[in-house]
């Protein structure tokens, strides 16, 4: 199981229930007829992310989303990408691309765990480039219940996304600071469901 989670905020000039409402279509148009290998998706309203670019000078911070796309394999995520502007899906995306200003994707793959998106917390842990990944990833989940919560790792650097995101209900223990190595770093956000069509 893949999931593609695309961070993004509108541009300046364009009001949040506008974006969100053209956000909601597109998905809403993705769950009506879904391409080959799509399994769902979810759109939250985040505050706070540190990977997504800041608003501009002088333009009021506008809230931030994210989206993800629960997929089979990888040929999927190109059937999605084709099919996003295609018939049936161009009118919804061109409506919210229009409404579009920054973003930053990540393609993450799940480690362990049910792909259950629903969670309100979502934690994303960082290593320093060069330090040894080695079983310790595996060990992020512990504490963590699997029919509840999921581990996953990204698989391309599509952006500046952390490499681990754990979904859960409550953070698990193997996440806490004292668990984690020296230099490694996990950020904790809460999220506002939009749309749960996983």
């Amino acid at each position: 199981m893949l999931a593609y989670v695309f961070w993004h905020r509108p541009r300046e000039g364009v009001g949040a229930e506008a974006y969100e409402q053209a956000q909601i279509a597109f998905h809403h148009s993705l769950a009506h007829a879904p391409p080959m290998g799509f399994r769902g998706s979810a759109v939250f309203r985040v505050t706070g992310l540190p990977w997504l670019a800041p608003a501009a000078p002088g333009q009021a911070s506008a809230a931030s989303y994210e989206d993800w796309y629960l997929l089979e394999d990888y040929t999927a995520m190109g059937v999605l990408n084709e099919a996003a502007v295609g018939r049936g899906h161009r009118g919804p995306h061109d409506a919210l691309a229009r409404r579009f200003g920054a973003g930053a994707g990540g393609l993450y793959g799940l480690l362990e765990g049910h792909a259950d998106l629903h969670c309100e917390h979502v934690v994303w842990v960082s290593r320093p480039p060069g330090s040894r990944r080695g079983a310790l990833a595996e060990l992020l989940g512990d504490g963590m219940d699997p029919e509840h919560a999921s581990l996953w790792r990204r698989q391309f650097v599509l952006g500046p996304a952390p490499e681990y995101c754990l979904l859960a209900p409550v953070a698990p223990a193997g996440v806490a600071p004292t668990r984690l190595p020296e230099g490694w770093r996990a950020l904790t956000f809460a999220r506002e469901a939009l749309w749960g069509g996983a």
